[in-house]
């Protein structure tokens, strides 16, 4: 039976974030920051796409350097999101305060997570000509 890696469980924790995405857009929508142009929507949909193909290159052992970066940044990129889900939930019930509060500490772990895959990862070879 195989192990799952660190980096196999980023690699899923960010396909099932970005399948999110496409399963209850609505919830996305509502924490796309207004100071984004275009419709919210699309900003679901885009993050949703980015999600899944960063998961698709930390999934690949060759790429997974690089992917996990990508990951880091992304975590940090939604952050405003975060941010906005807070403030406009602050006069929820206590348990939606403590989990959109909760978001906020949660990118630390998840960007550390994200760079000791990274850090953990072969370096990225150049392929082999014949």
């Amino acid at each position: 039976m195989s192990r799952i890696t660190a980096g196999t469980a980023l690699a899923g924790f960010l396909a099932a974030a970005g399948a999110a995405h496409f399963v209850v857009p609505r919830f996305f929508d509502s924490v796309v920051p207004e100071l984004l142009p275009g419709d919210a929507r699309a900003w679901t949909y885009g993050s949703g796409v980015v999600e899944i193909a960063t998961a698709a290159v930390v999934a690949f052992p060759r790429t997974r350097r690089l992917g996990a970066l990508l990951a880091a940044v992304l975590f940090i990129a939604v952050f405003p999101a975060n941010i906005k889900m807070a403030v406009d939930w602050s006069d929820r019930s206590l348990w939606e305060r403590v989990a959109a509060y909760g978001r906020l500490p949660l990118q630390i772990p998840l960007v550390i997570w994200a760079l000791r895959v990274r850090n953990s990862a072969p370096p990225a070879q150049a392929p082999a000509i014949g």
